[in-house]
């Protein structure tokens, strides 16, 4: 049986199946082996995870992660015209041993926590344009069910990680930033990762952001949806005060900034992600 190692290299594949990316899909390719092996350790531990890709493109992340320690491997995808490059990894015995699954779908619709049974995680060169929306669908799920992934290792243009990782006060603080502290246990910024290193090279550079889960819930799932509400008014107007800001949300937003002794001039980037946990709590 074919081993992942014995398997052509994945510039001769896209050549052989005639694949090159669609700027529809958002697809960069990433075929610098070392780089997706990189990745793939950036996510262990994964022993026993039920790890799910999104958007593996020719297969090149999918390789390092059937090296992995991860029990079993699913793969989303949108592009059916990469199923003959995903079905050859599936025949490979590593492939075989972690059950590999191709699916083709979108992955804005697919509910993860009925597809796969825990402990879960996640790990993707996401397309850049709905790398956002995937995130924060993740991090609602982290409210839905206790850990609900062990962890979320993801690729970003880096001005996203920027937005992820950053602390109030910084020029790329911002809802993002409140939406992960608030939901995760932490998350990391791991390296950079140049545009020469994809086919097409992208106009930005890109980063991988590591997200490790809480043990527990952080709340119920109607409190991200208040915070949800809260940081899309402050941060949508991130110029002005607060007082202004929320005025959308709240019917006196200065009673209530005053009540949790926030200052009603302050503006949304100057509040730690605890305050908009305290206001959210009271919508």
């Amino acid at each position: 049986m074919t081993h992942v190692a014995d398997l052509p290299p994945l510039r001769r594949l896209l050549n052989a199946h005639d694949l090159s990316p669609t700027k529809a899909l958002g697809q960069n390719f990433l075929l610098d082996l070392n780089l997706t092996a990189r990745i793939a350790r950036a996510a262990d531990p994964l022993d026993g995870c039920h790890v799910a890709e999104i958007g593996p493109g020719p297969g090149g992340l999918t390789r390092a992660l059937l090296e992995s320690s991860a029990a079993s491997l699913t793969l989303i995808e949108k592009d059916l015209r990469t199923a003959p490059i995903l079905a050859a990894l599936a025949e490979t015995e590593e492939g075989r041993a972690k059950g590999l699954r191709p699916l083709f779908e979108d992955a804005l619709t697919v509910d993860l926590l009925e597809m796969l049974p825990a402990p879960r995680a996640v790990v993707a060169n996401l397309p850049f344009n709905v790398a956002t929306p995937l995130l924060v669908r993740w991090l609602r799920d982290l409210w839905r069910e206790p850990g609900a992934y062990r962890s979320l290792t993801l690729m970003f243009q880096r001005e996203v990680v920027d937005r992820i990782v950053a602390r109030p006060g910084d020029r790329s603080y911002g809802r993002l930033t409140v939406l992960t502290a608030l939901s995760a246990a932490a998350a990391y910024r791991q390296f950079d990762v140049p545009a020469q290193a994809f086919t097409p090279p992208p106009k930005v550079t890109s980063a991988i952001a590591r997200i490790d889960a809480r043990d527990s819930l952080p709340g119920p799932l109607a409190l991200f949806e208040a915070i949800e509400g809260v940081t899309a008014a402050a941060f949508g107007q991130r110029r002005k005060m607060l007082r202004q800001s929320l005025k959308s949300v709240f019917p006196d937003p200065v009673a209530l900034l005053e009540e949790l002794e926030i200052a009603p001039t302050a503006r949304a980037e100057q509040l730690p992600p605890e305050a908009f946990l305290a206001l959210a709590k009271r919508r």
